[in-house]
């Protein structure tokens, strides 16, 4: 605020300062201004609480946070950690913006109106309760616990999911981290390598660092970047095998701009170069190779040349890669990837990522696939009850599995064919805790008609996703700002420094507003009312994390004394186990009747006039979560659609057009985005941010900002071997000013 200070008055000013009155406070008591207490700039004032573990996306960089007069202003990284250090990203940094949300749940609600169509009442959390338990307990009562299918996603659904599997019994747990992401990778490796891999690749050792279909700096987990860059710096060679010109292509030495759907082609197209000219590590393969003969027979097929016509390459560009990679190993990290759901046939892509690392020998080696070890903590939780009635919709009438290497849980369209055709057996209860099934599930349709039919459905989140507009009960939980759950533990994340282990434990940073509550209460309210219980096993949340600490010798008290961190001497992790084996012709997987070495089955090609729609993510959202973020929506509010830039000009497109869309089933999108020309992408496809254009006007920020990308995949793919489905087998055309475009056919 600006004023005028005349001489007179600043000499009557000075003459007060002469009896020690401070210059401020005269020109308060004369001009009626009063100046806003001097503060000191940062966080110097400001009280650190520790204990936090962020959850803006699943990678949980641990926190500390600066409150002043009780609010949470700023999160930052715990500058104990050995694992992210003082780093946060955007999101990370933008949790402050979720935590105080005007548009967040705050009082349980009741629908009143229409599923979909909802009209909310608030009600008492006794009500809430009452009818959810009720309801749930009907359920199980006329149908059995296979009567009831939980969609869980995230630290706080584990819990409730517990419960609902161990204690009702129900199997009909479908998990989108393994159905729609992970779930198809980790079961190919276990039946590689018998363990699933994560995301363990000592990238700062690597001599090459190789990536399919990964877009390092558009996924961002802070600890993992920090892996890859340092591999970078210290000099790997980057290939990166992606339609698009992404991210990580733009840091690459060799970018493959692959055909979609064709890279299991292009991996067995290396693999048998590598073998036919004994480029591959033959003294590791002997010593921990299974089933290696049948393996090269079964990929002898594979010349460069025929890899390159599927793949649509060239033969050089093959064998670039190949001979990169024979050069450098075994110092090489093949990354297995995170998101894997891509075109149905995925699990002999991830199987085939596997039998790459073993031929180069890039297991437990420096810059290979290197598991750190970690401490051991408590897993408290809901005791496994024995059930008079066992059922498994993966069984078919001779007891064989549908999908013989499926993730923990049930495939989702086995759970919801079940829910719509009452057979094998009828589905009608729901239970949805953090989960957002609309923007996650391939067929938004299918998945409104399973929830339409059921008798009662019960969502727990902390925004107004789309989902929740199909909730009978909705309750508000806590944010991960305001609860007790998740305990944290790890390594350094350069394994070939000091080794040290890490364990930290979610704490609450602030006290929750509103009639918020957390997962461990609702969930034994709800075990009561259901007649559990007897089976509860712990009180409140924050016991739960003492019991589990215990196990580490620990306590909360002790971790806030340490800081949020602690931190003990580590193991080094690069020592082969004596079991370990490399199964390049997997039996039992042959037994199951499917290929038992990696295969390539082609996918659908785009029809006449559309291009492949693939998706991805951007570096400031996590898919649909973090859309109402009015810091992230301020820093990508939509998601522009990329255009390969010769098309764009033979279809009378531009940068910043708007843009909609119509898929193969004459779905068109409900909002528009706008058009992003570049030559970095394939003429077969566009590519666009996926979690856009909300639904739900209650997401004032989000709601129709950018195109849902999910509401346009209703062709439903399922890999035969996991049960997880393919989500890039849709294609689209373009819409502008009402007229359908078609996009010219490849050249």
């Amino acid at each position: 605020m600006a004023f005028n200070l005349t001489r007179r008055k600043f000499l009557q000013s000075a003459s007060l300062a002469a009896v020690a009155l401070p210059l401020s406070r005269a020109i308060a008591s004369e001009s009626g201004v009063k100046r806003s207490p001097l503060e000191a700039k940062g966080s110097f004032k400001d009280e650190t609480v520790v204990g936090g573990i962020c959850e803006m996306c699943f990678w949980r960089c641990q926190l500390v946070g600066k409150k002043r007069g009780g609010r949470l202003v700023k999160l930052e990284g715990n500058p104990k950690s050995i694992d992210n250090g003082t780093s946060i990203c955007a999101r990370g940094n933008a949790g402050i913006k979720l935590l105080y949300d005007p548009d967040r749940l705050k009082f349980p609600l009741k629908n009143v109106g229409e599923r979909g169509n909802p009209k909310w009442k608030k009600i008492s959390w006794k009500e809430a309760l009452d009818e959810c338990g009720n309801k749930l307990k009907a359920v199980e009562d006329k149908y059995g616990a296979k009567g009831i299918c939980v969609f869980p996603h995230g630290s706080s659904a584990k819990y409730p999911m517990h419960f609902f599997e161990r204690t009702v019994g129900t199997k009909n747990v479908s998990e989108a981290s393994f159905f729609q992401c992970r779930g198809i990778r980790d079961t190919a490796y276990v039946a590689t390598i018998g363990k699933a891999p994560g995301e363990k690749v000592d990238m700062p050792n690597a001599k090459v660092i190789f990536l399919l279909g990964g877009h390092f700096g558009e996924n961002i987990h802070v600890s993992h970047i920090k892996r890859y860059l340092k591999g970078l710096q210290n000099g790997a060679k980057l290939i990166v095998v992606d339609p698009r010109y992404s991210a990580s292509a733009a840091k690459s030495d060799i970018w493959v701009p692959i055909k979609p759907g064709t890279d299991t082609a292009f991996l067995l197209g290396i693999m048998n170069y590598l073998i036919a000219t004994k480029k591959y590590d033959a003294d590791f393969v002997d010593e921990y190779g299974d089933g290696f003969e049948e393996f090269a027979k079964g990929i002898e097929e594979w010349s460069l040349e025929k890899a390159a016509a599927a793949c649509d390459l060239t033969v050089q560009q093959i064998k670039e890669v190949a001979d990169l990679l024979a050069d450098n190993a075994p110092n090489v990290s093949i990354h297995p990837g995170r998101h894997v759901s891509w075109y149905g046939n995925d699990f002999q892509r991830q199987r085939s990522l596997a039998c790459l690392t073993g031929l180069l020998g890039a297991f437990y080696v420096k810059g290979g696939w290197v598991p750190a070890i970690g401490p051991k903590v408590g897993k408290l939780s809901w005791e496994h009850k024995e059930h008079e009635e066992e059922f498994n919709l993966n069984l078919n009438s001779d007891d064989e599995l549908y999908h013989p290497f499926t993730p923990p849980g049930t495939p989702t369209e086995l759970i919801r064919d079940a829910a719509l055709t009452g057979k094998p057996h009828p589905i009608k209860g729901c239970v949805i805790w953090g989960q957002n099934p609309i923007q996650t599930i391939p067929g938004q349709e299918k998945m409104k008609n399973v929830l339409r039919q059921m008798d009662f459905v019960m969502c727990v989140d902390v925004m107004p996703t789309d989902i929740t507009m199909w909730a009978d009960i909705l309750l508000p939980e806590v944010s991960y700002l305001e609860r007790y759950d998740y305990i944290k533990t790890g390594t350094q994340w350069d394994l070939s420094e000091k080794q040290q282990q890490f364990i930290s434990a979610r704490m609450p940073l602030v006290s929750p507003l509103f009639e918020r509550k957390d997962q461990v209460f609702i969930t034994n309210e709800i075990a009561k009312r259901m007649g559990y219980e007897e089976d509860i096993p712990v009180k409140t949340a924050k016991d739960m994390v003492e019991k589990n600490l215990e196990v580490a010798g620990l306590s909360l008290a002790q971790l806030k004394k340490e800081g949020g961190i602690h931190i003990q001497p580590g193991k080094n992790p690069y020592n082969m186990p004596d079991d370990f084996e490399v199964v390049f012709f997997n039996e039992d997987i042959e037994d199951a009747g499917f290929p038992g070495v990696p295969t390539y089955k082609p996918v659908e090609e785009p029809p006449a006039g559309f291009a492949r729609l693939i998706y991805g993510r951007v570096p400031v959202h996590t898919f649909n979560r973090t859309q109402n973020n009015v810091w992230l929506h301020s820093a990508m509010p939509t998601n522009p659609v990329w255009l390969n830039d010769e098309l764009a000009a033979k279809m009378g497109l531009k940068d910043g057009d708007e843009v909609g869309f119509i898929n193969q089933d004459g779905i068109k999108s409900r909002t528009t985005t706008i058009v992003k020309t570049t030559p970095g992408i394939r003429k077969d496809c566009v590519y666009m941010g996926h979690g856009y254009g909300s639904a739900n006007p209650l997401m004032t920020v989000g709601v129709g900002a950018g195109v849902d990308d999910t509401s346009l995949v209703t062709k439903i793919a399922v890999d035969p071997e996991t049960g997880a489905n393919g989500m890039r087998n849709n294609f689209v055309k373009f819409i502008k000013d009402g007229k359908i475009i078609n996009i010219p056919t490849a050249a």
